[in-house]
């Protein structure tokens, strides 16, 4: 019984710390900011669908985080119920979002998930379009910037490049459409 007590005393007693007073360094620490989510902007994206087979831009408001991986994420989602009066779209239903990586120049890259079958041309124009016009709310960042596999989309608040180049891919297929032809978005 004596034994473990001689060693309590001896291991508080050797811990190798000085005994010191209370030393003054200060106002305490006061309003610690916990980081939460950042807030989202709101943008109007133009959304190309086909009207009548015409390639015709919808604005969408987009309220989610705004950043190209989400507008194109949306235009692959199809048109709302409102549009679908008058729109449709030959790109395909994904079982999973599409990764959408900005790169330093004037070209984005779109992955679609293995089992999705090539583009149609005019799947090709909505989705170069979409990423043309909806370029002008964002500014790239480089590709090593994604954080737990998100979309390296670029955040709200950039100069669009007139010249979009999109290349897409899937199991097997790559292409690349331009976005050169592409009628400009309706006027707010």
């Amino acid at each position: 019984m004596r034994a473990p007590l001689v060693a309590l005393v001896l291991t508080l007693s050797a811990c190798g710390v000085p005994p010191s007073d209370v030393i003054e360094a200060g106002e305490p620490a006061s309003g610690v900011l916990v980081p939460g989510p950042t807030p989202s902007v709101p943008v109007v994206a133009s959304l190309y669908f086909l009207d009548d087979g015409e390639l015709t831009a919808y604005p969408r408001r987009i309220d989610d985080p705004a950043d190209l991986g989400t507008v194109v994420g949306r235009l692959f989602d199809g048109p709302t119920a409102a549009e679908a009066e008058t729109a449709t779209t030959e790109l395909p239903r994904l079982t999973n979002a599409p990764k959408v990586t900005a790169g330093s120049g004037n070209g984005v890259t779109v992955g679609l998930p293995d089992d999705a079958a090539p583009l149609s041309r005019p799947a090709m124009l909505q989705l170069a379009c979409t990423v043309a016009h909806a370029s002008g709310l964002f500014t790239a960042l480089p590709a090593d910037a994604q954080r737990d596999g998100a979309s390296t989309a670029p955040p709200v608040g950039a100069q669009r490049s007139p010249h979009t180049n999109v290349r897409v891919y899937g199991g097997g297929w790559t292409m690349t459409q331009s976005a050169d032809a592409c009628p400009a978005p309706p006027q707010p």
